[in-house]
């Protein structure tokens, strides 16, 4: 604070001599000054504490003004260059030059009235008539490597910082005009770029950049009368032909920013732009960086391509464009709600530029610009989709050559013409048919596959397009083409034909089927085509293929709403086919047979279908499946996809049980439950030797909910073929109660994962196959001992027969005790009054009892006394005839 108010004393006494002492004697003592205020500056880390400041930087602007025209009079061009870099070096006697310039660069990062004194001083002129001859004549001086030396970019920094601050205002730019030399160096940057100083093009550019954001009423009228863009035009048009492409972008888009900048405040550079081909000019220059890298012609390619895209909102007049909305369109659509007062196309000319490159083009990185500028346009206002599809069509004429594009572009593209349908709720039906003959042609798979993701994606947004794409045809050509896919398949009949099913015509299949499946999901009449064309033949043969098979599936659902009988049909029969190793394939037709069972329409279908039948088959196949150690072909299957296929098979028949008298009468009728509890024993964790094991003392005694809680959540040993029998007693036990069919206790596979990645977890070793996913453990501790009222009494059957066969030899201990607890369970199940009514009214207890008559004969059996506890509580109720004899 000290220093500063010496210095302020000291500018005070220098201001009262001042008029009074001759010009070199005054400007000694201004310089003798400079000094101590720059060490004051540097000492307090650029804050300037100081009441004359806008005296001083008055003061010390027009004295660098002045050595700067004194060097400059009267000398040739090259000389004069020269002169100015020795007044601005700190070397012998131009010392005073440098001191000048960076007292003057630190009085303009002050304030405004500061940097108004500045401008007022006549340095913006000098500064350009500066910049002009650094730009214009280099010099061959550099230091000894060949870089430019610290003090000429340090020089350069002060500079081309003074300019920026004085220029960015309006007054700096109309003080600049005197000069004369705006035009000039405008000029020199589009005709001698290839010739001028090269330390000097970035800075220049940035200089001009910022005059041309500052431009005034004064300076455009000054550029025109000197035909400054109109020369600056036909100088590019030269460079066009002999400079590289990056170099001419970066000359280029100095020009074009005078253009733009100008347009709020005045049309004339537009203008003079337009009538001398400047749109010619970009095209020209534009599709010259074809073949560049991506990042070769930044930022100045992409500066280019931005500002043209602001051109075609810079226009004196509102297009007045009328087009006929074609019917049907989305609900939500309403073409008079889209007009706003936002920036709408004006200028078409600027815009045939941004679709002549895209025509003209095949370079990813230029189509990729294009079509983000377009999405560009659409989004400043949604009206200029329907301006520029109603005048110039570039969508609808794209669509004419996507497929000669790269891939990327392709894609690009097709996003883009979603996007009318999901942003701007358009349907435009000129466009889809044109990609529809594209699909149709097939010229290109990749476009094809592409197109067909696209109106696959518009489909699922609205319940509209499956009538759209009906009527249209689309629905037909994709089961023509897909009829023929399927006899290429089924001729193969496994084997590998080369090309055929191969990268994109595999995914082209998938899609068209995943098309297939949009366009029959609530569609009634949709569905109906499908039949009627004699495609469900077809559509089975791709079931076989797990990339298929979820497509597949859902047209075969939808295809059940129109007639149940013929997709259990399909499903069951498919089933009862599939091989030992399929078991993904059982999966998948299990849980789709699972979703139609929601519908009580479809249980009649299924058990006229041979459906029960159909799905115990499937356990019988599974004879031995859970032996511990595996054995056969099931060693290279892991445990716990076994284990999912007997619950959905289980589920399955659960569902089609579920408060339907007449398929429960049929299921115990014909002796399926007898039939299912043979299936599960014979599944290779239960005992079947037949033999009956010694009696043992308990030492211990574990409720049913207890074994599932230390089986699977607690860190307790337990052996594989308990933990198996336990999950399918707890399936079990989850029929009888009618619930199985709405568990779910294993992950979702994800369809779309490959081959090797989906089995991964099933071809586990003995040893990891020890485990069982964290799913299984966590849903089994979760038992619930509520409501236990009996809904599928042939379940209880069914465990009550596995009783004797919950055994192991060396493990008599603990199968004894599972037993009792499974025994206690039932009991607890048959506990209420309207569960032993259900019991005794089934029909069911004779064969029950037969199953386990050695139980019930030898008291010595240890399950004679939990046994018979349970018939005398079912025996308060109407027992027929069968079970007393």
């Amino acid at each position: 604070t000290l220093q500063w108010e010496t210095l302020g004393r000291q500018f005070v006494e220098y201001e009262q001599v001042a008029q009074f002492l001759i010009p070199e004697e005054q400007q000694r003592r201004l310089l003798d000054f400079l000094p101590p205020f720059l060490k004051a500056w540097e000492q307090s880390a650029g804050a300037i504490v100081f009441p004359n400041i806008q005296l001083l930087a008055s003061e010390v602007s027009k004295l660098l003004t002045k050595e700067i025209k004194r060097n400059l009079n009267g000398k040739p061009a090259e000389e004069a260059r020269l002169a100015l870099e020795q007044l601005l070096q700190q070397k012998g006697e131009a010392e005073n030059g440098r001191l000048l310039l960076k007292s003057v660069y630190v009085l303009s990062q002050t304030d405004l009235r500061t940097m108004w004194n500045i401008i007022g001083s006549g340095l913006p002129a000098a500064l350009m008539q500066c910049l002009y001859l650094f730009f214009t004549f280099p010099l061959k001086k550099t230091s000894d490597d060949g870089e430019a030396s610290e003090d000429d970019t340090q020089t350069q920094e002060m500079l081309v910082k003074i300019m920026l601050n004085m220029y960015r205002e309006e007054q700096g730019v109309e003080e600049l005009l005197a000069a004369d030399k705006l035009q000039s160096l405008i000029i020199a940057t589009a005709s001698l770029w290839d010739q001028c100083s090269h330390s000097w093009k970035v800075p220049t550019g940035r200089v001009l950049r910022t005059i041309s954001k500052a431009q005034t009423k004064t300076s455009i009228v000054y550029l025109q009368a000197v035909d400054c863009i109109k020369i600056a035009i036909q100088n590019l048009f030269k460079l066009a032909d002999t400079l590289p492409a990056c170099d001419v972008c970066e000359a280029a888009s100095i020009v074009l920013c005078f253009v733009k900048d100008s347009y709020p405040i005045s049309s004339a550079l537009l203008t003079e732009f337009e009538d001398n081909d400047g749109y010619q000019l970009l095209l020209k220059i534009l599709l010259r960086c074809e073949g560049l890298q991506q990042n070769e012609g930044d930022p100045y390619l992409d500066e280019i391509l931005d500002m043209l895209t602001c051109l075609t909102t810079c226009g004196k007049t509102e297009l007045k464009v009328s087009g006929n909305i074609v019917h049907p369109q989305l609900p939500h659509f309403d073409f008079e709600r889209t007009r706003s007062s936002g920036m709408t196309v004006k200028n078409l000319q600027a815009f045939q530029v941004l679709q002549s490159i895209f025509q003209k083009s095949n370079d990813q990185y230029l189509c990729g610009r294009v079509l983000a500028a377009i999405g560009t346009i659409w989004a400043w206002d949604t009206v200029n989709f329907f301006l520029l599809e109603w005048t110039l069509q570039p969508i609808n004429q794209f669509t004419d050559i996507i497929h000669f594009k790269p891939h990327p572009v392709q894609v690009q593209f097709f996003r883009l013409v979603e996007s009318i349908v999901l942003d701007l709720s358009y349907v435009p039906h000129e466009i889809l048919k044109k990609v529809q003959y594209l699909i149709k042609e097939n010229i290109a798979p990749f476009c094809t596959l592409t197109a067909l993701r696209c109106l696959l994606n518009m489909t699922r947004k609205d319940l509209l397009f499956s009538d759209i794409f009906r009527d249209s045809g689309l629905l037909g050509l994709l089961l023509a083409l897909l009829r023929k896919q399927a006899k290429i398949l089924r001729k193969s009949a496994g084997t590998h034909l080369p090309g055929l099913e191969e990268g994109t015509e595999k995914e082209l299949n998938a899609v068209m089927l995943k098309m297939v499946a949009a366009l029959t999901v609530r569609s009634v009449r949709n569905t109906v085509v499908l039949k009627d064309y004699g495609m469900v033949p077809y559509i089975k043969i791709f079931l076989d293929d797990e990339c298929y098979r979820s497509a597949t599936l859902s047209i075969l659902e939808q295809l059940s709403v129109i007639n149940y009988e013929e997709y259990m049909s399909i499903i069951i029969g498919a089933l009862c086919s599939s091989t030992q190793g399929e078991l993904h394939l059982k999966l998948d037709l299990l849980k789709s047979l699972l979703r139609i069972l929601e519908s009580r329409k479809s249980h009649s279908a299924f058990r006229t279908c041979s459906g029960f039948n159909g799905l115990l088959s499937l356990l019988s196949d599974m004879e031995g499946a859970l032996q511990d150690p595996p054995s056969g072909l099931w060693t290279a299957v892991g445990q716990n996809c076994i284990l999912e296929l007997v619950f959905y098979t289980l589920q399955g028949i659960s569902a089609a049980l579920h408060l339907d008298p007449a398929n429960s009468y049929f299921f115990q009728r014909n002796g399926l439950f007898e039939k299912m509890a043979e299936d599960l024993g014979s599944l290779g964790c239960f005992w079947t030797q037949g033999e009956w094991q010694i009696p043992v003392t308990l030492e211990k005694t574990r409720t049913f909910a207890e074994f599932l809680d230390a089986a699977f959540c607690s860190s307790e040993p337990f052996p594989m073929w308990l933990k198996n029998c336990i999950w399918i007693l707890n399936f079990l036990d989850h029929m009888v109660k009618g619930t199985l069919h709405l568990k779910s206790y294993f992950k979702e596979r994800k369809p779309e994962m490959g081959e090797e990645e989906a089995s991964r977890d099933d071809q586990e070793g003995p040893q990891a196959q020890e485990e069982h996913p964290a799913s299984y453990a966590s849903l089994s501790c979760r038992w619930e001992m509520g409501d236990c009222a009996i809904v599928n009494p042939g379940a209880v059957c069914v465990m009550v027969r596995l009783l004797p066969k919950l055994y192991k030899k060396g493990h008599s201990q603990l199968s004894q005790e599972i037993q009792c607890a499974v025994v206690d369970h039932i009991q607890f199940l048959v506990k209420s009054e309207k569960s032993r009514q259900v019991m005794c009214g089934s029909g069911l207890l004779s064969t029950v009892i037969t199953s386990c008559q050695d139980a019930f004969c030898n008291k010595s059996h240890p399950l004679h006394l939990p046994l018979t506890r349970v018939f005398e509580k079912l025996a308060s109720q109407a027992i027929e005839p069968d079970v007393l004899r």
